[in-house]
């Protein structure tokens, strides 16, 4: 059975990426009643006084994300399966027509992976949601306000605490920050820039809520570091992360949608190794980044992505349809390809059915970054 692609951009509905009239009147296409006041600059942090950085302890910003606490009576998960409910977890759980067996939670960190870090990842486990706030074609943040949006996260990051509350969760908010399109826009990189009043707007809202927000590129023609340089000032704050949405990028002749796109290893550990200098220079609280890839050919020279000295990486399975088929490509991307920590996508209206997260955290080894679309 043929993957199919999911669209991150105007659609998500073929089997190829329509993004057919993805231009700039695209963006604007939805207002969410309450998102029309925006911010006023949520972002105005003060310069870091490098002077006194350097006179400070190894983080001079401290975290401020808070996970959600599981309740008194969760329980470590550990469960009895159907024969039915076997049939959406990976073959390698199953054991042939046993119709019930124990499925015990398993570790985040791959085998043989260590993580010197002090980041998230460590002793939590992030669930986010992803999208853009002016679509309701890219993902679930167009389709609800700031606050009943992070409601609804809050809920659904409380569903994973409790079933694994030795590694509570922490909400995020996965911004779509380049957007890749089919008009070719006045720089020739078939990309469009998500406007900095919506960028402040969740940063604050994140940090409000004491999340994370992780910045997604989806590239077009630009480079990756191009795209990460641009966000630089964002990531200078202690609760912003980043993502690459690798499937974007494509080289001259050709077309977000229309071609598959692909990125080499050794650009992608670029960008990691940037974030983490940046992360040391301003004394900043370890990060990650998360790599998304939903296809091997997608990303050539993997064994080159390694995580660095102050930021974890994420490798996060992104592709939708039927369980057993999403289940297969983690086994193959993830957990024959490691890098260091799994990751999950789950998207509300193409996974049919969605799966539950229970489902998902018997995944080997179980994912320690699930984020919805």
């Amino acid at each position: 059975m043929k993957k199919r692609i999911r669209a991150g951009v105007c659609s998500i509905a073929l089997p190829y990426l329509l993004l057919t009239g993805c231009s700039q009147a695209a963006i604007t296409e939805k207002q969410v009643p309450g998102q029309n006041e925006k911010s006023q600059s949520a972002i105005n942090e003060k310069p870091y006084d490098t002077k006194e950085l350097a006179k400070s302890p190894r983080f001079a910003l401290k975290p401020t994300y808070q996970a959600i606490e599981p309740s008194e009576k969760a329980r470590p998960f550990e469960t009895k399966y159907t024969k039915d409910e076997l049939a959406r977890i990976p073959i390698s759980e199953a054991n042939g027509d046993k119709r019930e067996r124990s499925v015990p939670l398993g570790q985040t960190l791959q085998k043989g992976v260590a993580d010197e870090t002090e980041g998230p990842l460590q002793k939590h486990r992030i669930v986010a949601y992803y999208g853009n706030p002016n679509s309701t074609h890219m993902g679930i943040l167009g389709e609800h306000s700031p606050q009943a949006l992070m409601k609804k996260l809050k809920e659904q990051t409380r569903a994973y605490s409790e079933l694994d509350p030795k590694r509570p969760a922490i909400p995020a908010i996965e911004l779509i920050t380049t957007i890749a399109q089919r008009n070719p826009g006045e720089k020739g990189l078939y990309v469009h820039p998500t406007p900095a009043a919506d960028i402040d707007e969740y940063a604050k809202l994140a940090k409000d809520n004491h999340g994370l927000i992780i910045l997604d590129v989806q590239l077009g023609r630009d480079s990756i570091m191009n795209q990460v340089k641009s966000l630089e000032k964002y990531l200078k704050l202690p609760y912003v992360h980043l993502a690459i949405d690798t499937e974007f990028h494509v080289k001259e002749g050709q077309v977000p949608g229309v071609n598959l796109g692909h990125v080499d290893g050794r650009n992608v550990q670029e960008a990691i190794d940037y974030v983490s200098n940046l992360t040391k220079e301003n004394r900043l609280p370890d990060k990650f980044v998360v790599v998304h890839q939903f296809a091997g050919k997608i990303i050539s020279n993997k064994s080159a992505i390694h995580p660095a000295k102050n930021v974890e990486v994420v490798l996060n399975n992104d592709g939708f349809g039927v369980p057993p088929l999403k289940t297969s490509g983690y086994l193959q991307l993830v957990q024959k390809e490691p890098i260091q920590y799994g990751g999950f996508k789950l998207f509300f209206k193409n996974d049919q059915p969605l799966m539950t997260p229970k489902d998902v955290l018997a995944l080997d080894p179980a994912p320690a970054f699930i984020n919805y679309q």
